[in-house]
């Protein structure tokens, strides 16, 4: 009777530790799809970084990374409900909010927003200044991605109308470098790694306006301005806490990974496919972005004041919108990551 008991138990025992295991595989399949604006710009390389250090499976979350040409598209899979969370530039955020759209940033990697107006080797001779670019065409990633509304605001800033301007969508990378070597365009936003790979080709190359370090950012926007940020829906939040505090554990995490590790190391981790064939070329860019990446995951309250002042500078309907900046971010959830680790 006693050996029956014991099997009983040892049985019962089994199914408990069998379920337990089930339920954690579960809870570490529990699936999301990230939307991000260009996987190869290095300004997104803490999400891509997160998934190859294997920071999301070990947060609870399995990621599934979907590449476009640009923020705007990654938004609008989000809005449409093809994916869950952009990893895209905060200023959507601010934009949509004029819109009566609620979208919440909750984990921002990107101290600065790393954009560069760049002139195209062939046209180096008529382009001295960003007045020059009036009635000319300027390549952003994608039209109504974050690029354009740089390429608009410093356009503005420095007297020039913008609606003069013909908005080409070149994407980040190679197919952004191709259009400026061709001379497709007269100029670029770009973003690192491209900046540094065309200046490397070119070594005449003229940039009109630079966001990749402090000085130029502060120069530019006149206070810090947060990039890249993992965003979405305000209700998507509230209804799936569990994985939006796994995401930002993860990112958490990367960005500390970054900031203990050398630009060699980072680029060993990262795909091939997004370090390109040229390697030491991607280094040197890794050197330049280093700064950008934040080392907290916090947002600056400055910084969001920032991007609504840009943006009610460029448009009128954000002026006039009364954005409440405070419902565009949360901390909540670096908060708690920062307790954990």
């Amino acid at each position: 009777m006693h050996t029956k008991f014991r099997k009983v138990a040892t049985a019962l025992a089994a199914l408990v530790l069998s379920t337990g295991l089930m339920a954690g595989v579960a809870q570490a399949q529990s699936k999301i799809t990230l939307a991000v604006g260009g996987a190869s710009c290095l300004c997104y390389l803490p999400t891509m970084l997160a998934k190859q250090l294997g920071e999301y499976e070990k947060a609870g979350v399995n990621v599934d990374v979907v590449d476009f040409k640009g923020g705007s598209q990654s938004l609008q899979a989000v809005m449409g409900g093809s994916a869950d969370v952009v990893s895209g530039y905060f200023d959507h955020t601010v934009n949509l909010a004029a819109k009566g759209q609620e979208l919440q940033s909750f984990v921002v990697y990107d101290r600065y927003p790393g954009f560069a107006l760049v002139v195209s080797p062939k046209h180096t001779a008529s382009i001295k200044s960003i007045k020059d670019l009036a009635n000319k065409k300027v390549g952003v990633s994608a039209p109504g991605s974050s690029t354009d509304f740089f390429l608009k605001y410093i356009l503005k800033k420095n007297g020039v109308d913008p609606n003069s301007i013909g908005v080409i969508g070149v994407g980040l990378g190679a197919t952004a470098i191709a259009s400026m070597e061709q001379g497709e365009i007269e100029a670029a936003i770009m973003l690192d790694p491209a900046v540094t790979v065309l200046q490397g080709r070119h070594k005449d190359i003229t940039i009109l306006s630079d966001t990749r370090s402090q000085k130029d950012t502060l120069a530019v926007f006149g206070g810090e301005y947060p990039g890249g940020a993992l965003y979405t829906k305000a209700g998507w939040i509230k209804s799936h806490e569990k994985e939006v505090q796994a995401m930002t554990n993860a990112i958490v995490n990367t960005l500390k990974w970054i900031h203990t590790h050398t630009p060699e190391e980072i680029a060993d981790k990262m795909p091939p496919e997004l370090v390109g064939k040229d390697k030491p070329g991607y280094i040197a860019a890794l050197k330049n972005t280093l700064p950008m990446y934040s080392e907290t995951g916090l947002m600056d309250p400055k910084g969001a004041a920032a991007v609504l002042a840009v943006f009610s500078q460029s448009s009128p309907e954000v002026a006039k919108a009364n954005v409440d900046l405070s419902k565009t971010y949360t901390n909540k959830y670096v908060e708690a990551a920062k307790k954990t680790n």
